[in-house]
């Protein structure tokens, strides 16, 4: 008795972990088909034209974004394995304490027929009626026989349910195993492709490596032009926060002084935390925010005040959120930039080959801002994209929706 009690509470602690476990299952595809998206866009904007020669330095780093992703994609297929294991062992558990059941429940069903027909074969059940000394017993006797029948019927029923039960988890069983092989399969291709990918990678920075101090030189020397472009956007923003501050009177020149109307968009740019659309159509993002290593050159490290995304070569930039168009500037002969203003928000887009809007317009969200220049040396169509508190950069990461 005890072990089908046992049983039982281990069924019962079942359905709220296998609730759980079905959750996690939808979190993990859901995951999975967007890194599989990525892919697919990362070998069409990065890997589709075979006209264009690219360096080995811009080789590499394509290369190191598809590693990237796919190596996530290798753990998220690694974790639905994982899953699916477990889910197997509940199943084969959840088949054994069925099965238990269901042959207790057929000996005590070949019990109730064994005492049935014995009954029957001792005396009808009319002269078991008759043969009582009251009309109270005769009744009770009545109920008793009515009630007997009603519980074989019952415990057939049962024994019927749970046989299509088992059957069931059984072909649940076999379906989940189907789907394991499938997913080993799936997660070998990718791993061959990946460490082909790793080779290819090792053999092109090998070579990379024998100019490592010109690699160092050329990449110091365009952290520094990277560097006094980032000054002369923060320059202009403190600039229109201390022209904005003047008209009322505020000491402040790091913080905008703003209208109610301003301070609402502000709010409502904050609301929208996490929630903000990507600044292109499509793309992936090929440097991140934030001091980093060289992706190549371990040795040297990088910084940007922003992320910068690969996108198709007919790409628009476009607003992420109702503003006002601050400034469009072009510094020392490079791309133009456009800066909008949210409120105290700002949001930067450089590298724009032609530019739609002017200085004072007002912006609608995903309204275009320009289109996205792309080098005709590289073939690379790259938008850089930056948001300010103020004055302040900040990860745009944590703003946009699925970066």
């Amino acid at each position: 008795m005890k072990k089908y009690f046992f049983l039982f509470f281990l069924q019962c602690l079942n359905i709220n972990y296998c609730q759980s476990q079905q959750e996690t299952q939808k979190r993990l595809e859901k995951e999975k088909a967007i890194l599989v998206k990525e892919i697919k866009q990362i070998n069409s904007i990065l890997f589709s034209n075979n006209n264009i020669k690219k360096s080995a330095l811009d080789e590499i780093q394509d290369l190191d974004v598809k590693i990237r992703v796919r190596n996530k994609l290798i753990k998220v297929t690694n974790q639905e394995i994982n899953l699916i294991s477990k889910q197997i062992n509940i199943n084969q558990r959840d088949i054994e304490i069925q099965r238990v059941q269901l042959v207790k429940l057929k000996d005590d069903y070949a019990n109730m027929i064994r005492k049935s027909y014995y009954s029957k074969s001792r005396q009808s059940r009319l002269m078991f009626l008759f043969s009582s000394e009251s009309f109270y017993q005769a009744y009770n006797r009545f109920k008793y026989l009515s009630q007997y029948a009603k519980h074989r019927k019952k415990q057939g029923e049962i024994i019927f349910k749970k046989t299509n039960l088992l059957n069931k988890l059984n072909i649940e069983l076999l379906s989940k195993k189907v789907n394991k092989e499938s997913l080993i399969r799936e997660n070998q291709v990718s791993q061959l492709i990946y460490q082909k990918e790793i080779e290819s990678q090792k053999l092109m920075i090998g070579e990379l490596i024998k100019k490592q101090k010109d690699l160092e030189y050329r990449i110091r020397k365009n952290e520094k032009k990277i560097a006094a472009f980032d000054k002369e956007i923060e320059r202009l923003i403190k600039v229109a926060i201390d022209n904005a501050n003047r008209k009322t009177s505020s000491p402040s020149t790091l913080n905008f002084s703003i209208t109610p109307e301003a301070k609402l968009v502000g709010k409502s740019f904050y609301a929208n935390k996490g929630k903000l659309p990507w600044p292109v159509e499509e793309g992936i993002v090929i440097q991140n925010f934030g001091t980093q290593l060289h992706p190549v050159v371990r040795t040297t490290k990088i910084r940007s005040n922003g992320i910068t995304i690969a996108t198709n070569q007919t790409a628009d930039a476009r607003a992420i959120f109702k503003g006002i168009v601050m400034t469009v500037l072009s510094y020392k002969g490079s791309n133009p930039t456009v800066l909008v203003q949210h409120g105290s928000y700002i949001t930067a887009y450089t590298n724009l080959e032609v530019v739609y809007v002017k200085k004072g317009q007002s912006l609608r969200p995903k309204e275009k801002i320009g289109k996205v220049f792309t080098n005709p040396t590289t073939g690379k169509t790259e938008l850089k994209f930056s948001i300010f508190q103020s004055s302040t950069p900040i990860n745009p990461k944590g703003w946009i929706y699925r970066l």
